[in-house]
């Protein structure tokens, strides 16, 4: 117990030290409290207006997706509980399904889960996927969903969710959804067609 009660005040410190009031988090800060203390759940979930925190990760074909190198596209991440299931499946197609439609609205979709990526390539081959990366978080586990502050430690994976980044890369829409609610694509893109 008191190693965590320390582990709040040393993350408050950094905070105080690194991020001064009214402003966003840069991803730095957060990589370092997240290495430092391994607990996802003390990262405070990304909202509307905070800039993305920046990550790496490598997709279902070992091809590299480096968030920075998309500024000046605007970029969904559809986090997802796990492959293999069908609601998951479901969420992944209508990323597929859509590729047309993002790409005329200068949008990069992936889908990202702590599954392995042996296993996100079986699945994508299973699905019949061509154009959508489907990113690993898998090591570190669930790095990524837990800098944006939504994987979930009891469960061991990513809260299903949507998270749209702007071409200067910033966030402009978050949704979170129950595991079993497939989201609505319709309603994505039509957030980035009243974009600005």
């Amino acid at each position: 117990m008191e190693s965590k009660y320390l582990s709040i005040i040393l993350i408050q410190w950094i905070d105080h030290l690194l991020a001064p009031s009214g402003t966003s988090f840069p991803s730095q800060v957060y990589i370092l409290k997240y290495k430092l203390f391994n607990v996802t759940t003390m990262v405070e979930q990304i909202k509307v207006g905070d800039m993305a925190r920046d990550f790496s990760l490598k997709d279902q074909n070992r091809k590299d997706f480096r968030l920075p190198d998309h500024r000046g596209s605007r970029v969904l991440l559809a986090f997802h509980p796990l492959a293999w299931t069908s609601v998951c499946a479901g969420h992944m197609k209508s990323l597929e399904d859509n590729k047309e439609v993002l790409d005329s609205v200068k949008t990069v979709a992936v889908g990202i889960s702590v599954d392995s990526i042996p296993c996100k390539k079986a699945w994508a081959e299973s699905l019949g996927f061509i154009n959508t990366s489907l990113l690993s978080d898998f090591w570190p586990h669930g790095e990524v969903a837990g800098l944006y502050g939504i994987f979930r430690d009891k469960e061991g994976v990513a809260a299903r969710s949507n998270i749209l980044i702007d071409d200067s890369g910033k966030v402009v829409f978050v949704k979170v959804y129950e595991t079993k609610q497939l989201p609505d694509m319709a309603e994505i893109v039509e957030v980035i067609r009243n974009l600005r």
